[in-house]
């Protein structure tokens, strides 16, 4: 057994996820168990930046660069900062999974550039500021193979979730993303995508218009009404009838995306633009969840959607019967820490050398070891 930590950073851009984990063995021997969780949110100004960084029309090198390395000095104070809290030094962790922040993910090739991903916070000045070894960079050795470098927590939900029952993890971030595990399948049987928005339209809107953050508690949905024909209309779009593997982003539903719906839609009152985008996800999750299986299955939610009490109850109301839904907690986990706590599960494996990725949900050609190691 030994003691690591995970940082998770996801497209919500809500701040930085750190979970101290006891890890030891791998594959189905695998063992993992929480000790301690954090999320502090981004310095004010790194946030500023990121924003500015994934929505002006043009950044320059120079800021890249930077952010590059602010991140990475915001990552190291929140691992100290949870070790601190745990009477541990950095040095004493067997290594820190560091999934970063992306910046751009593009799976596809678009006209004439190849797919490709980046994600920041540089590893090198964490392994030095913390004295251990991390790992990082999970993407891109799977992109390198046909795949599309996403989504690369089933490997961990796997190893985790697998029993006598049918189960399909449903992350509610910036972005949604299931992952089905069949009752006595095995990680070949896996089945992964993107869902399509998680969180990210109803936090542009609600920034937009009430200068919040986020719709705490789905207040904002549950004083709105939803419309159902909006909702229909955004369904419509491409991505939800593409066959899968599938990813998506901050490219098809951030800024500009919701840029579109406040100009279209400008005489329709805040918080039914809200209640509608939170249908949208809700629908989005259920519709892709029908098309997977008819047997009894479990729908387990974890993400920040799995807070939003308007959301869980727009998933009930459209889920078909097989499915019970349920979040993390009902099952005794925590459904901020489940990212941060695979990024643990997948650099267990790089260390390894044992490949993590999985084929049948990124649609790579081959099974490949994710990760890049660096030392202290």
């Amino acid at each position: 057994m030994v003691l690591a930590v995970g940082i998770m950073s996801g497209t919500s851009l809500d701040g930085i996820d750190t979970a101290l984990v006891e890890i030891t063995g791998v594959l189905e021997k695998t063992r993992v168990k929480l000790v301690d969780f954090a999320t502090k949110p981004y310095p004010k100004e790194i946030l500023n930046q990121l924003h500015h960084a994934l929505e002006a029309e043009s950044v320059t090198v120079q800021q890249v660069s930077s952010l590059n390395f602010q991140l990475a000095l915001s990552y190291a104070a929140v691992v100290k900062e949870l070790c601190e809290q745990n009477q541990l030094t950095t040095g004493e962790l067997a290594y820190v999974a560091s999934h970063g922040q992306t910046l751009f993910h593009q799976p596809e090739t678009l006209g004439d550039f190849p797919p490709s991903t980046l994600q920041l916070g540089d590893a090198g000045v964490l392994a030095q500021l913390l004295q251990c070894t991390v790992v990082s960079n999970f993407r891109e050795a799977d992109m390198a193979v046909g795949g599309q470098g996403a989504p690369i927590v089933p490997f961990a939900d796997f190893y985790c979730y697998q029993g006598n029952k049918d189960r399909i993890l449903q992350n509610i971030g910036g972005i949604g993303n299931l992952t089905w595990i069949k009752k006595g399948g095995s990680p070949a049987d896996v089945v992964a995508f993107d869902t399509g928005p998680g969180n990210m339209v109803i936090n542009e809107l609600t920034r937009h218009f009430y200068d919040e953050a986020y719709d705490h508690d789905g207040k904002h949905a549950a004083n709105g009404q939803v419309l159902p024909e909006l909702v229909n209309h955004w369904l419509s779009l491409p991505y939800f009838a593409q066959p899968y593997p599938k990813t998506t982003g901050r490219e098809l539903f951030g800024k500009t995306f919701v840029a579109k719906i406040i100009g279209e839609n400008f005489e329709i009152a805040p918080d039914d633009l809200i209640a509608s985008a939170t249908m949208l996800t809700a629908k989005s999750i259920t519709q892709a969840c029908a098309q997977l299986t008819t047997e009894p299955c479990e729908l387990i939610i974890a993400g920040g959607g799995a807070y939003n009490p308007v959301m869980m109850a727009m998933i009930r109301q459209t889920v078909d019967a097989n499915f019970i839904v349920k979040t993390q907690e009902d099952l005794g986990f925590s459904s901020d820490a489940k990212e941060a706590i695979a990024m643990v599960i997948l650099a267990q494996h790089t260390l390894q050398k044992i490949p993590n990725n999985v084929p049948s949900a990124t649609g790579a050609r081959k099974p490949v070891v994710l990760g890049r190691v660096t030392w202290a």
